[in-house]
């Protein structure tokens, strides 16, 4: 299974990459009245599939055992949606100084509103042995409250750079993105034995609807000849990301070991990830409705282009490390138990 999932992040990534690559070599069949119509494919029907398939795949159900750690869900939530933004914002202010393209680094910001991953931060925490419910339940509540809170999040630090009233905004949000991910929950009630049975491939369906947004989306970037892209700030980027990413893993791991942290070895590990890891899935669609229409969407959306498999390649580097942690450590603390 894990080989299957593997497999799947690489086939995405190759995607990624053909998806760019085409709408390099002929933009004008995925741009804005061409042949795809993506003004109703994408914003509407594309958008509405990710989140009804989400609805199906997310298993809700299994989440309520989850629910007594408070402390650990409350660490995560406010750390991913809080901190999180907060401290790229003020990095920014010192960036915004520099030569790096301004679309770059607004799409840093982005990257920091965003909810955690459905999928990767469980995986990887799974892959060490941490506390995987509790990255379940994080990574799906995470999801459903990214939903209000990432379109906020958005509009409070980089305000709406469309021409696209607030009010459709969230109205577009609200059906594209709730309504289809409840239809998806309801009817998941029904059919939750066949799903279990048959196991569709969600993930398989996300990541090709993904692919399209991500394709129509530099159509619009490469049909527009005033955008230029320099390789320096895109290197910088990279960098900054990688940076981001390894620093606050670090600043969790301290905050969730200290002294009377209350989070066992198992629940450092669930921190780590969750708190860290972005979602592309959630992510790509929201930028595609806030930023409905500007020239500048694509460039919005490279870091958290780079930031998702970035992301999933540091963490699978990193699993055999933080492993080898968690079982010096849980076998440290039943060396120090009091025998009776």
């Amino acid at each position: 299974m894990r080989l299957l999932e593997r497999a799947r992040k690489e086939w995405f990534m190759v995607g990624i990459v053909v998806a760019i690559g085409a709408a390099k070599l002929e933009p004008s069949v995925g741009v804005n009245g061409g042949p795809l119509k993506p003004e109703i494919t994408v914003s509407y029907i594309a958008v509405a599939t990710i989140f009804f398939n989400s609805g199906l795949s997310l298993k809700t159900e299994e989440l309520t055992s989850a629910l007594v750690h408070l402390r650990l869900h409350l660490f995560i939530q406010i750390f991913t949606l809080a901190f999180f933004p907060a401290a790229i914002w003020l990095f920014l202010q010192l960036l915004s100084v520099t030569s790096i393209n301004e679309w770059l680094l607004k799409g840093l910001q982005t990257v920091g509103c965003m909810p955690p991953p459905v999928s990767s931060a469980v995986i990887l925490t799974k892959a060490v042995g941490g506390n995987e419910a509790a990255a379940i339940f994080n990574s799906a509540f995470g999801s459903f409250l990214g939903i209000v809170v990432t379109p906020v999040l958005l509009l409070l630090f980089l305000g709406s750079s469309s021409s696209v009233p607030f009010t459709s905004i969230f109205s577009q949000l609200f059906m594209t993105v709730v309504v289809p991910l409840v239809i998806g929950q309801i009817v998941r009630r029904y059919i939750k034995d066949w799903l279990e049975r048959k196991k569709p491939p969600f993930g398989v369906v996300s990541s090709s609807v993904l692919l399209m947004i991500i394709y129509t989306t530099f159509c619009d970037t490469f049909s527009n000849p005033n955008i230029d892209l320099d390789k320096f700030s895109l290197i910088l980027i990279l960098f900054i990301i990688v940076s981001v990413q390894l620093s606050f893993m670090l600043l969790t791991f301290i905050f969730s070991t200290r002294n009377n942290s209350g989070f066992t070895p198992a629940d450092t590990v669930a921190i780590i990830f969750c708190s860290t890891h972005k979602s592309l899935t959630l992510g790509i669609p929201m930028l595609k409705i806030v930023f409905a229409g500007h020239e500048h969407l694509s460039l919005i959306s490279v870091p958290l282009l780079i930031y998702h498999p970035a992301q999933i390649l540091l963490g699978s580097v990193l699993v055999p490390t933080i492993k080898s942690w968690m079982v010096s450590r849980q076998k440290g603390v039943k060396l120090t138990r009091p025998t009776v």
